[in-house]
């Protein structure tokens, strides 16, 4: 898929499309006329995306949590045929929760966690990989996190998430070499999102501090990436980007001094 080729042939899944990340990704797709397969827990908010691009694009609405491994098996594999043979999985969906050190850390955060960035991610890459695989085409677009390399205090479960998934991305390029399946790995700082409620579980005070006096991201600068990435000529794989606001950057290691 070259610079400016029609994706109106192209068959482009989204994980966690309600919002955010994902919604962005559905209305850059959408515009360019690829065929979508929507994914998400809210079946309200499918619905009202739906409605929104069904005259820019074929839609189709898939209401699964991506944690349940069964239905993203179920899913995937009943598909309508036309939209089965998937060209482009992007695994978007993710969570952060909390900012408690360690120590004090929820378990069940830190499961949620685990459960919705590694093993869904994983759950829907293992559905549609064969698919592509056997066609001998496709895309894997994960979304990693520069938290992933450059960890903060309270990150700790989180960054080791987004840690895993830009490892996975390299070993499963690595897995696929004589194949012309795709994996690129987009890796963002700071993008305004609902992330920061869903961290702070709906604290809307809490949520507005982390943009506040800044200049963040906007998920349609990250779409754009991703965009960009999968209509690269078919001949070229985009292994990794990762993308900051100009107003982010990184912090000096941190030292503990001992006052006597």
């Amino acid at each position: 898929m070259g610079e400016g080729r029609s994706l109106s042939e192209t068959i482009v899944l989204i994980t966690g499309a309600t919002a955010g990340i994902g919604a962005a990704c559905a209305r850059r797709f959408a515009a360019h006329g690829a065929r979508l397969v929507l994914v998400g827990r809210r079946a309200d908010r499918l619905d009202c995306l739906r409605h929104e691009l069904g005259e820019s694009a074929p839609i189709h609405t898939l209401e699964l949590d991506i944690r349940d491994r069964c239905a993203v098996t179920r899913g995937l594999a009943e598909l309508p045929s036309e939209f089965g043979a998937l060209d482009v999985l992007i695994n978007n969906a993710g969570i952060a929760l909390g900012l408690e050190p360690a120590q004090r850390g929820d378990l069940n955060d830190w499961a949620a966690t685990v459960d919705t960035n590694i093993m869904g991610l994983l759950y829907c890459t293992h559905a549609a990989l064969p698919g592509m695989v056997a066609r001998n085409r496709g895309h894997i677009v994960n979304l990693g996190s520069v938290a992933g390399s450059y960890p903060y205090p309270g990150g700790n479960v989180y960054c080791g998430t987004k840690a895993f998934i830009h490892q996975f991305s390299l070993a499963l390029r690595a897995d696929l070499l004589g194949t012309k399946v795709r994996v690129t790995c987009i890796e963002p700082g700071k993008v305004e999102s609902e992330l920061a409620h869903v961290r702070f579980k709906g604290d809307a005070a809490k949520a507005a501090a982390v943009y506040a006096d800044t200049e963040p991201m906007t998920p349609d600068d990250i779409a754009e990436a991703i965009h960009w990435c999968v209509t690269r000529p078919a001949h070229l794989n985009i292994n990794t980007i990762e993308l900051m606001p100009v107003d982010q950057a990184f912090n000096p290691l941190a030292v503990h001094r001992i006052r006597n």
